[in-house]
């Protein structure tokens, strides 16, 4: 990493890391991947922030299949044919990591506010059952859907 400019004046610095502030000092630039490694918390925190995107996209079925309730007999068995196919139970299966995601990454929050698993062993732990628990905890779901017949193709 570069040192300050020297002269304290933007413009002699070259390296374009240093911005000055409102109070008129200059500082450096905040850190970026070019100098942090790439971490399982930071993949944790990316991956909670898509879940609430992807979980607003799944609101939208939710809103479509009340939508088809409320139009009819005929309408709902579209909408529950739609979801049957097989791209319906994919997209069904996308949401349910969805949730164990947001459920898992809220989990991990919520322990992380009380100022617990804030040491590095226990925030690689909790990140980790973060980014990589929701798979599993989804096909194990669809698996019990399938074999009690609630679900099939």
């Amino acid at each position: 990493m570069s040192s300050s400019p020297t002269t304290g004046d933007q413009t002699t610095d070259r390296t374009g890391r240093f911005v000055r502030q409102p109070n008129g000092r200059v500082r450096p630039l905040s850190p970026h991947l070019q100098t942090w490694r790439w971490h399982v918390t930071m993949t944790a925190s990316i991956l909670f922030r898509v879940t609430i995107g992807a979980a607003s996209f799944g609101a939208l079925f939710a809103l479509g299949w009340l939508a088809a309730v409320a139009s009819g007999p005929e309408t709902y068995a579209k909408v529950a044919a739609c979801a049957g196919s097989p791209f319906g139970l994919f997209i069904g299966f996308g949401l349910t990591v969805v949730l164990f995601s947001f459920v898992l990454n809220g989990g991990r929050h919520l322990i992380n506010d009380t100022g617990n698993g804030l040491t590095l062993k226990s925030a690689n732990l909790l990140s980790n059952i973060a980014v990589w628990g929701p798979i599993p905890l989804a096909v194990l779901f669809w698996v019990v859907l399938f074999a009690t017949g609630r679900v099939s193709l």
